[in-house]
Protein backbone atom coordinates (compact mmCIF):
# COMPACT_ATOMS: atom_id res chain seq x y z
CA UNK A 1 0.00 0.00 0.00
CA UNK A 2 1.20 3.66 -0.97
CA UNK A 3 2.04 5.68 1.81
CA UNK A 4 0.52 9.26 1.56
CA UNK A 5 2.60 12.29 1.75
CA UNK A 6 3.70 13.54 4.94
CA UNK A 7 1.03 15.60 7.09
CA UNK A 8 1.42 19.84 6.70
CA UNK A 9 1.12 19.99 10.91
CA UNK A 10 2.25 17.15 13.56
CA UNK A 11 -0.22 14.08 14.26
CA UNK A 12 -0.11 12.96 17.36
CA UNK A 13 0.14 8.88 18.26
CA UNK A 14 -2.80 8.72 19.41
CA UNK A 15 -2.37 5.61 21.52
CA UNK A 16 -1.65 8.78 24.11
CA UNK A 17 -5.59 9.47 24.28
CA UNK A 18 -7.11 7.03 26.94
CA UNK A 19 -9.53 7.98 29.45
CA UNK A 20 -10.85 11.53 30.54
CA UNK A 21 -9.05 11.09 33.83
CA UNK A 22 -5.48 10.40 32.82
CA UNK A 23 -5.32 12.64 30.15
CA UNK A 24 -3.93 15.73 31.96
CA UNK A 25 -1.25 13.64 32.83
CA UNK A 26 -0.32 11.65 29.58
CA UNK A 27 3.27 12.60 27.63
CA UNK A 28 3.93 14.06 24.21
CA UNK A 29 4.99 11.54 21.73
CA UNK A 30 6.63 11.40 18.26
CA UNK A 31 4.15 12.16 15.92
CA UNK A 32 5.24 9.75 13.07
CA UNK A 33 4.10 6.63 15.07
CA UNK A 34 1.22 4.20 13.66
CA UNK A 35 -0.06 3.08 16.36
CA UNK A 36 -3.65 3.21 16.83
CA UNK A 37 -6.14 4.16 20.24
CA UNK A 38 -8.33 1.59 21.86
CA UNK A 39 -11.40 3.47 23.09
CA UNK A 40 -13.67 1.48 25.69
CA UNK A 41 -17.03 2.14 24.99
CA UNK A 42 -20.16 -0.05 26.29
CA UNK A 43 -20.58 -1.82 22.80
CA UNK A 44 -17.50 -2.35 21.40
CA UNK A 45 -13.77 -1.47 21.57
CA UNK A 46 -12.76 0.99 18.84
CA UNK A 47 -9.74 2.49 17.51
CA UNK A 48 -8.85 5.78 16.13
CA UNK A 49 -6.07 6.48 13.92
CA UNK A 50 -5.02 8.95 11.30
CA UNK A 51 -4.87 7.81 7.55
CA UNK A 52 -1.16 6.79 6.52
CA UNK A 53 -1.90 4.90 3.19
CA UNK A 54 -4.21 5.15 0.44
CA UNK A 55 -5.83 2.14 1.59
CA UNK A 56 -6.41 4.00 4.65
CA UNK A 57 -8.31 6.95 2.73
CA UNK A 58 -10.38 4.79 0.04
CA UNK A 59 -11.51 2.32 3.29
CA UNK A 60 -13.36 6.31 4.32
CA UNK A 61 -14.50 7.26 1.23
CA UNK A 62 -16.20 3.99 0.56
CA UNK A 63 -18.23 5.00 3.98
CA UNK A 64 -18.82 8.18 3.16
CA UNK A 65 -20.64 6.89 0.15
CA UNK A 66 -22.55 4.13 1.85
CA UNK A 67 -23.87 6.69 3.77
CA UNK A 68 -24.06 10.13 1.48
CA UNK A 69 -24.90 8.09 -1.58
CA UNK A 70 -27.01 4.81 -0.53
CA UNK A 71 -28.06 6.52 2.90
CA UNK A 72 -29.12 10.23 1.87
CA UNK A 73 -29.23 9.89 -1.85
CA UNK A 74 -26.56 12.29 -2.54
CA UNK A 75 -25.86 12.68 -6.29
CA UNK A 76 -21.97 12.81 -6.38
CA UNK A 77 -19.48 14.41 -9.69
CA UNK A 78 -16.75 11.85 -9.58
CA UNK A 79 -13.24 12.83 -10.99
CA UNK A 80 -12.53 10.75 -14.06
CA UNK A 81 -10.69 7.64 -13.51
CA UNK A 82 -11.80 7.59 -9.60
CA UNK A 83 -12.85 3.80 -8.32
CA UNK A 84 -16.70 3.32 -8.42
CA UNK A 85 -18.63 3.61 -4.57
CA UNK A 86 -16.39 6.00 -3.21
CA UNK A 87 -17.20 9.74 -2.13
CA UNK A 88 -14.11 11.45 -3.75
CA UNK A 89 -13.08 14.83 -4.49
CA UNK A 90 -10.54 17.47 -4.93
CA UNK A 91 -10.02 18.61 -1.52
CA UNK A 92 -9.52 15.21 -0.31
CA UNK A 93 -5.83 14.59 -1.61
CA UNK A 94 -5.35 17.95 0.60
CA UNK A 95 -6.66 17.07 3.72
CA UNK A 96 -6.00 14.37 6.88
CA UNK A 97 -8.52 11.57 7.17
CA UNK A 98 -9.43 10.64 10.54
CA UNK A 99 -10.89 7.06 11.04
CA UNK A 100 -12.48 5.07 14.17
CA UNK A 101 -12.34 1.17 13.10
CA UNK A 102 -13.81 -1.73 14.94
CA UNK A 103 -10.51 -2.95 16.96
CA UNK A 104 -9.14 -6.11 15.40
CA UNK A 105 -8.31 -8.82 17.56
CA UNK A 106 -5.79 -10.69 15.00
CA UNK A 107 -3.87 -7.14 14.46
CA UNK A 108 -5.12 -6.40 10.72
CA UNK A 109 -6.83 -2.96 10.27
CA UNK A 110 -10.46 -3.62 11.42
CA UNK A 111 -14.02 -2.40 9.56
CA UNK A 112 -14.16 1.88 9.42
CA UNK A 113 -16.72 2.90 10.97
CA UNK A 114 -16.66 6.93 11.14
CA UNK A 115 -14.35 9.26 9.65
CA UNK A 116 -13.50 12.71 9.72
CA UNK A 117 -11.78 15.18 7.63
CA UNK A 118 -9.85 17.89 8.49
CA UNK A 119 -8.23 20.62 6.14
CA UNK A 120 -5.14 22.26 8.00
CA UNK A 121 -4.57 26.55 7.34
CA UNK A 122 -1.10 25.38 5.31
CA UNK A 123 -3.82 22.78 2.98
CA UNK A 124 -6.46 25.48 2.13
CA UNK A 125 -3.89 27.79 0.94
CA UNK A 126 -1.77 25.24 -1.24
CA UNK A 127 -5.78 24.25 -2.63
CA UNK A 128 -6.94 27.43 -2.85
CA UNK A 129 -9.85 27.97 -0.15
CA UNK A 130 -12.25 25.64 2.47
CA UNK A 131 -14.71 23.93 0.74
CA UNK A 132 -17.37 26.00 2.36
CA UNK A 133 -16.11 28.76 0.61
CA UNK A 134 -18.34 26.91 -2.05
CA UNK A 135 -21.31 27.60 -0.34
CA UNK A 136 -20.49 30.65 1.48
CA UNK A 137 -18.92 34.00 1.65
CA UNK A 138 -16.75 33.31 4.56
CA UNK A 139 -15.51 36.79 4.80
CA UNK A 140 -15.94 37.69 7.76
CA UNK A 141 -14.15 35.48 9.37
CA UNK A 142 -10.71 35.54 7.28
CA UNK A 143 -9.08 36.89 10.19
CA UNK A 144 -9.14 33.20 12.11
CA UNK A 145 -7.79 31.45 9.39
CA UNK A 146 -4.13 31.08 10.43
CA UNK A 147 -5.44 28.94 13.63
CA UNK A 148 -8.44 27.33 11.95
CA UNK A 149 -9.16 23.90 10.37
CA UNK A 150 -11.91 22.86 8.28
CA UNK A 151 -14.29 19.99 9.18
CA UNK A 152 -16.06 17.98 6.72
CA UNK A 153 -17.45 14.96 5.32
CA UNK A 154 -18.42 13.74 8.71
CA UNK A 155 -20.30 10.48 9.18
CA UNK A 156 -20.37 7.31 10.56
CA UNK A 157 -21.98 3.64 9.70
CA UNK A 158 -25.72 3.32 10.85
CA UNK A 159 -25.23 0.39 13.10
CA UNK A 160 -22.25 1.83 15.15
CA UNK A 161 -24.45 5.22 15.73
CA UNK A 162 -23.91 5.12 19.59
CA UNK A 163 -21.93 7.91 20.51
CA UNK A 164 -18.62 5.72 20.76
CA UNK A 165 -17.44 6.53 17.28
CA UNK A 166 -18.04 10.46 17.38
CA UNK A 167 -16.86 11.18 21.05
CA UNK A 168 -13.25 8.97 19.38
CA UNK A 169 -13.10 11.42 16.21
CA UNK A 170 -13.72 13.86 19.05
CA UNK A 171 -11.02 13.13 21.28
CA UNK A 172 -8.59 13.04 18.66
CA UNK A 173 -9.41 16.29 16.68
CA UNK A 174 -8.98 17.55 20.38
CA UNK A 175 -5.40 16.85 20.50
CA UNK A 176 -4.71 17.28 16.98
CA UNK A 177 -5.49 20.97 18.06
CA UNK A 178 -3.83 21.50 20.83
CA UNK A 179 -1.32 20.24 19.58
CA UNK A 180 -0.64 22.61 16.53
CA UNK A 181 -1.82 25.47 18.60
CA UNK A 182 -5.27 25.70 16.31
CA UNK A 183 -8.25 27.13 18.19
CA UNK A 184 -10.82 27.38 15.63
CA UNK A 185 -12.71 24.64 13.68
CA UNK A 186 -15.37 25.29 10.98
CA UNK A 187 -17.58 23.47 8.84
CA UNK A 188 -20.89 22.61 7.35
CA UNK A 189 -23.49 20.91 9.50
CA UNK A 190 -25.97 19.39 7.03
CA UNK A 191 -29.84 18.60 7.44
CA UNK A 192 -31.25 16.29 4.81
CA UNK A 193 -33.95 17.55 2.82
CA UNK A 194 -35.97 14.86 2.21
CA UNK A 195 -38.97 16.53 3.74
CA UNK A 196 -38.60 19.61 1.23
CA UNK A 197 -36.77 21.66 3.46
CA UNK A 198 -39.09 22.33 5.94
CA UNK A 199 -37.26 20.66 9.13
CA UNK A 200 -34.12 22.71 7.87
CA UNK A 201 -36.08 26.22 7.82
CA UNK A 202 -37.12 25.27 11.36
CA UNK A 203 -34.70 24.55 12.44
CA UNK A 204 -32.92 27.50 10.99
CA UNK A 205 -36.07 30.00 13.05
CA UNK A 206 -34.75 28.01 16.31
CA UNK A 207 -31.46 28.22 16.35
CA UNK A 208 -31.02 31.43 14.87
CA UNK A 209 -32.64 32.81 18.30
CA UNK A 210 -30.30 30.94 20.39
CA UNK A 211 -27.25 29.74 18.90
CA UNK A 212 -26.19 32.69 16.65
CA UNK A 213 -22.64 33.85 16.17
CA UNK A 214 -22.48 38.01 16.75
CA UNK A 215 -22.66 39.78 13.83
CA UNK A 216 -19.07 40.27 12.79
CA UNK A 217 -18.54 36.49 12.02
CA UNK A 218 -21.97 36.00 10.50
CA UNK A 219 -21.40 34.60 7.02
CA UNK A 220 -23.72 34.39 4.09
CA UNK A 221 -25.26 31.57 1.41
CA UNK A 222 -24.26 31.60 -1.78
CA UNK A 223 -27.13 29.77 -2.72
CA UNK A 224 -29.57 30.33 -0.39
CA UNK A 225 -32.18 27.56 1.12
CA UNK A 226 -35.64 29.99 0.33
CA UNK A 227 -37.09 29.83 4.00
CA UNK A 228 -39.37 32.66 3.84
CA UNK A 229 -40.87 29.94 1.47
CA UNK A 230 -40.97 27.05 3.58
CA UNK A 231 -42.87 26.01 6.92
CA UNK A 232 -40.47 27.65 9.68
CA UNK A 233 -42.53 26.36 12.82
CA UNK A 234 -42.60 22.78 12.77
CA UNK A 235 -41.28 21.46 16.37
CA UNK A 236 -37.74 19.89 15.57
CA UNK A 237 -34.51 18.73 17.25
CA UNK A 238 -31.08 18.88 15.89
CA UNK A 239 -29.59 16.44 14.29
CA UNK A 240 -27.64 14.48 16.54
CA UNK A 241 -24.11 15.74 15.67
CA UNK A 242 -25.51 19.68 14.82
CA UNK A 243 -26.98 19.13 18.84
CA UNK A 244 -23.23 17.76 20.03
CA UNK A 245 -21.43 21.03 18.18
CA UNK A 246 -23.68 23.23 20.40
CA UNK A 247 -23.46 21.47 23.22
CA UNK A 248 -19.54 21.66 22.73
CA UNK A 249 -20.57 25.95 22.54
CA UNK A 250 -20.54 26.02 18.99
CA UNK A 251 -22.12 28.83 16.82
CA UNK A 252 -24.72 29.28 14.16
CA UNK A 253 -22.50 31.57 11.19
CA UNK A 254 -25.87 32.56 9.46
CA UNK A 255 -28.82 30.99 6.93
CA UNK A 256 -28.31 27.69 5.27
CA UNK A 257 -27.23 27.20 2.05
CA UNK A 258 -29.28 24.73 -0.16
CA UNK A 259 -26.84 21.86 -1.88
CA UNK A 260 -28.66 20.11 -4.69
CA UNK A 261 -26.31 17.81 -4.78
CA UNK A 262 -26.58 16.22 -1.70
CA UNK A 263 -30.25 17.27 -1.35
CA UNK A 264 -29.09 18.79 2.26
CA UNK A 265 -29.42 22.11 3.37
CA UNK A 266 -26.21 23.21 4.93
CA UNK A 267 -25.36 25.50 8.25
CA UNK A 268 -22.41 27.09 8.45
CA UNK A 269 -20.84 26.66 12.18
CA UNK A 270 -18.26 27.34 13.93
CA UNK A 271 -16.26 26.24 17.46
CA UNK A 272 -13.78 27.62 19.39
CA UNK A 273 -11.28 25.56 21.66
CA UNK A 274 -11.81 28.59 24.12
CA UNK A 275 -15.52 28.15 24.44
CA UNK A 276 -15.16 24.73 25.37
CA UNK A 277 -17.61 24.18 28.54
CA UNK A 278 -15.90 23.16 31.21
CA UNK A 279 -17.13 19.35 31.38
CA UNK A 280 -15.82 19.22 27.85
CA UNK A 281 -12.42 20.56 28.39
CA UNK A 282 -12.11 18.01 30.90
CA UNK A 283 -13.07 15.21 29.14
CA UNK A 284 -11.15 15.83 25.72
CA UNK A 285 -8.54 18.09 27.32
CA UNK A 286 -7.85 16.81 30.43
CA UNK A 287 -7.91 20.04 31.81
Amino acid sequence: MKDLPLPTLPIADLSSLRSAESRAARRSLHPGSHEATPIDTSRQALEVVWARTEEDVLAAQRLRYQVFVEEMGARLSVPAGAPKNHDIDLFDPYCEHLLVRLKSEDGEPGQVIGTYRVLTPDSAKRIGGLYSETEFDLTRVRHLRSKMVELGRSCVHPEHRHGGAILALWGALAEFMVRNELDTMIGCASISMRDGGHVAASLWEQLSKTHLAPIELQVRPRLPLPVEELDRHLKVDPPALIKGYLRCGAKILGAPAWDPDFNTADLPMLMRIQDLPARYRRHFLGV
